[in-house]
């Protein structure tokens, strides 16, 4: 499956995720939806987070150029809100996903489905 086919079918197929995008490590980008614009630097400071959160816990995260607070992280995960909308990032082995919900669908689900295909990725080297 490409990772084109991840983005479509995985996570915004799956009616849970609005806009999404699955990023290397390294910051280059594997696949997106099409309304989903990250910049580089927001994509390295993403990437960085997930080691250390000092930078985004009190400054935010930043995607698309706006501002989402920061919730919370766990050893693979990034939580963050902007108003009722949100986003759950996961990192896998080689890869960072980004499930981006909107304000009229439930953060919870967004999670489910995002941290699912991580798991999934992790297990399957990815």
């Amino acid at each position: 499956m490409s990772w084109q086919a991840y983005v479509d079918s995985n996570l915004i197929g799956t009616g849970k995720v609005e806009k999404a995008a699955i990023f290397g490590l390294d910051g280059s980008l594997w696949a997106t939806s099409a309304d989903f614009k990250v910049a580089g630097a927001e994509v390295q400071k993403l990437i960085a987070a997930f080691k250390d959160t000092s930078d985004i816990a009190p400054n935010g995260l930043y995607l698309e150029g706006k501002k989402y607070v920061y919730l919370r992280s766990g050893d693979n995960s990034i939580y963050a809100r902007l108003g009722a909308a949100g986003v759950t990032c996961v990192k896998t082995n080689q890869a960072v996903l980004v499930g981006h919900y909107g304000e009229d669908m439930q953060a919870g689900d967004c999670t489910v489905v995002v941290e699912s295909l991580g798991d999934y990725l992790r297990n399957s080297g990815y």
